[in-house]
């Protein structure tokens, strides 16, 4: 939505602000302002020129010398090459040291063009004449301008005034970002009510008055609406004996602002009644209307139309039309048919202001592949309370302007009318959301500004039709905020009489989550939920994968994003290569994050949602500083100490000979392991990788917060060590299980200390040493206590294959 802040200025006619002032203010009372654009930035010392005389120049034959009168009774010299000068006319001339916008393409130049004295072909010329283009416009916002050469003011122009001014040009276009609940700040007067309230001036909305002659426009057109679930209002008025024109120059300025070329008075003022009130209208010419009856119905299967783009349109019942006694004539809020336009020749019009259905217009304008101005707003879902005001006005400006003759009353279809909404106020309850202290008085001040009335009787205030979004105290209390001042609200601390709260049993799971990548050095990440089908590619996942079962989106955003993820790898790896690529060296990243995995394919139903713990990191550190990330982190969940690991995890996007499936209580939980080096080099990282992904839903299955306090060890433990030699495909997990199983009840831990393998060592052997440690909690240990368990141990690791060192 576009502004011009004269436009606002009309209806807040004390407005005295800057351009950044209105932007910022504006803002903070709720409607957004995205930026602006000052039509004159690059615009300096141009005013209005007579051309007085004119002589050709001695030494060029496209040039002319010109003696032109700037007014304060100066006059200068400029030559032009202009093919329309003459004698008498009236023109923009940029005098020495001022600027344009552009050239004469069109084309604006940052900054603009500075004009200076000098002198063409030998001849002095001081200034410089300026064709539309030139001071940033062009023919589509002043189609009086000519397709070639200087713009030429009419008569009444006063000479030495600014051009800039003149061609109301001396403006600040404001672009806004209105969310869809306030459908009343889709027209001028929307957001001129709320400048108004925003700055505390006096809001001044035109005056419509009656219009019409003796006739009756029942006499000319009878309405029925068959649908009055999609079109609740329908209003039309007549207007004959129509004079095409040209709009007067206030109205094409302002049209222009919002970017409307202009074209006629008659459309131009639908144009402009749209802009204004926020409500699209349409005109028809009553002669192609056959019976003079309007019939709003829906369409029927496959019904062809053509619109007024001259496009053949296909329709389901779905469609709501506007029809005559014969055949379709407008697709309702969209866009009228090529068989009832307005042309040169139309004697009797037809002007339409209805309100229709919101969503079905949205669904409507999407089958047809039509999107328009008119159907942007309707699909807001407008104030069917609007439509008479809008029409009225229409038809006021249609007699001020000359345009036609207005016949008298008005068709109105309306079944059930729409009531204001009313609110119970309580301004004690609202400063406690607030946490302010503003006084009773002071809201309703606020409330009147934005013409919300209040019942002092029943404590309730009265939201008019147009304000859709007030629903609630909650609503009145953002009213009292934006209009107080967010900035002026004081920091308080949240009070109530509620309990305090604590985090769900899985939130706590991964909060502990996040502090143990934390701890160990991960920053968190967050990436796109979609993805594209080429991520399984990357990943080297196998054709036949149940991985590449998706969940395929309806209205992508691009192929980049068109599948829910069912792996968390490529977000991560994407990440990590980010990094890389930027020369960021020992890189750690963490994310919680949810895959998709669809439980039928096509999809048929939800999918299943699953949170994933995800870590990759490169640079410092292996696969056993990931290992031991996921080992800390299981120790504080409760799961330590049962966890193994299985080499043969068979992940084809993880180096086959270091990676492993994370298993507890027989369960596999996830995987860690390096990514392939294909993997890698498909994700531009020339390092090597680790990654570990742990499904969070099995671990909140089994995790636990209970722990027993054990007091310090009072008696001294006892510590054993072994070294052994055993093939290298013998992994110390299985030797740790036989610790776990034979150490009896007083093994308190045990500790591998050495690794070795080298030439003293049999091929395809290792030698592996372990330090145990075994205390009692009651008495100081004797080797009787001890050593069977140590003959157990032994005995199962030579049955294992394992021999001692000696």
């Amino acid at each position: 939505m576009n502004t011009s802040l004269s436009w606002i200025k009309a209806y807040v006619p004390d407005l005295d602000v800057t351009a950044q002032e209105y932007m910022d203010a504006m803002t903070l009372s709720g409607s957004k302002v995205e930026g602006y654009e000052e039509l004159d930035a690059d615009l300096d010392k141009i005013v209005i020129g007579q051309i007085k005389k004119i002589e050709k120049h001695p030494d060029a034959d496209k040039l002319v010398v010109c003696q032109v009168d700037v007014g304060a009774r100066e006059e200068i010299q400029i030559v032009t090459g202009a093919p329309n000068v003459k004698e008498g006319q009236k023109v923009p001339v940029v005098l020495d040291g001022g600027r344009v916008a552009g050239g004469h393409d069109g084309k604006k130049t940052p900054g603009g063009i500075k004009i200076k004295k000098g002198k063409l072909r030998g001849v002095p010329s001081n200034g410089m004449m300026c064709s539309i283009e030139e001071l940033g416009s062009n023919r589509d916002m002043y189609p009086e301008a000519p397709e070639e050469g200087i713009y030429i003011f009419e008569e009444d122009a006063v000479v030495g005034e600014s051009a800039v001014k003149a061609l109301g040009l001396e403006d600040v276009v404001f672009e806004y970002e209105i969310t869809s609940n306030r459908v009343d700040c889709f027209g001028v007067l929307g957001l001129a009510r709320e400048a108004a309230a925003t700055f505390q001036k006096e809001f001044q909305p035109p005056a419509v008055t009656a219009t019409g002659n003796e006739e009756d426009v029942n006499d000319y057109i009878k309405v029925r609406v068959n649908d009055t679930e999609l079109c609740p209002r329908y209003c039309a008025r007549v207007v004959k004996n129509i004079k095409i024109a040209p709009s007067p120059k206030w109205m094409q300025r302002r049209l222009a602002s919002q970017g409307i070329r202009p074209i006629n008075n008659i459309v131009d003022i639908t144009n402009y009644v749209m802009e204004e009130y926020g409500q699209p209208m349409h005109a028809y010419d009553l002669d192609t209307i056959a019976g003079h009856e309007i019939i709003v119905r829906r369409a029927l299967k496959d019904e062809k139309f053509v619109t007024l783009d001259g496009q053949e349109r296909t329709m389901d019942d779905s469609v709501l039309m506007i029809c005559d006694g014969e055949k379709a004539v407008g697709i309702a809020g969209i866009m009228g048919g090529e068989n009832s336009m307005i042309t040169d020749h139309v004697q009797t019009m037809l002007f339409e202001a209805a309100c229709f259905d919101g969503t079905n217009i949205r669904l409507s304008s999407k089958k047809v592949g039509l999107r328009t101005d008119a159907s942007g707003k309707f699909e807001k879902g407008l104030d069917p309370n609007n439509a008479i005001d809008a029409i009225n006005r229409a038809c006021q400006l249609i007699e001020e302007l000359g345009a036609g003759e207005v016949v008298g009353g008005v068709v109105d279809v309306y079944g059930k009318r729409k009531e204001g909404r009313r609110i119970p106020f309580d301004p004690e309850k609202i400063n406690r959301l607030l946490g302010t202290d503003i006084k009773k008085e002071t809201m309703l001040e606020y409330f009147r500004k934005i013409d919300l009335d209040y019942d002092e009787a029943a404590q309730e205030v009265i939201a008019p039709s147009w304000r859709q979004d007030l629903e609630c105290l909650a609503d009145l209390a953002e009213e009292v905020a934006r209009f107080y001042g967010y900035d002026n609200i004081p920091t308080t601390l949240p009070t109530g009489e509620a309990t305090t709260g604590k985090l769900s049993f899985k939130l706590r799971v991964e909060e502990v989550a996040r502090n143990i990548a934390e701890y160990c050095g991960f920053s968190q990440g967050m990436t796109y939920s979609f993805e594209s089908p080429k991520v399984f590619d990357k990943l080297l996942l196998p054709a036949d994968s149940e991985l590449r079962k998706t969940v395929v989106i309806s209205n992508p955003l691009g192929e980049d994003f068109s599948i829910m993820r069912t792996i968390s790898l490529n977000g991560m790896l994407t990440s990590l290569s980010a990094n890389y690529n930027r020369r960021n060296r020992n890189v750690r990243l963490y994310e919680l994050g949810n895959i998709y995995l669809p439980k039928q394919v096509p999809v048929t139903e939800l999918p299943e949602e699953r949170m994933q713990f995800t870590l990759g990191m490169y640079g410092e550190g292996d696969f056993y500083t990931m290992k031991g990330v996921i080992e800390e982190f299981f120790d504080k969940v409760g799961l330590s100490g049962k966890e193994t690991y299985d080499p043969n995890a068979g992940k084809p996007f993880l180096h086959p000979g270091r990676q492993a499936n994370v298993i507890y209580d027989g369960q596999v939980m996830g995987y860690l392991g390096e990514i392939h080096p294909q993997v890698a080099d498909n994700y531009s990282i020339r390092d090597r990788v680790y990654v570990a992904v742990i499904d969070m839903p099995k671990v909140v299955e089994r995790a636990s917060f209970d722990r027993k306090y054990e007091g310090i060890a009072r008696f001294p433990a006892v510590t054993r060590d072994i070294s052994m030699v055993m093939k290298k495909n013998i992994l110390v997990g299985e030797v740790e299980k036989i610790f776990e199983a034979k150490g009896g009840q007083y093994l308190e831990s045990y500790e591998l200390f050495d690794l070795y393998e080298g030439a003293q060592i049999t091929a395809g052997y290792k030698s592996v040493a372990y330090s145990l440690t075994f205390r009692a909690k009651d008495k100081t240990l004797e080797e009787a206590d001890y050593a069977p368990a140590m003959d157990k141990i032994l005995k199962a690791l030579e049955a294992m294959g394992v021999e001692l060192r000696k």
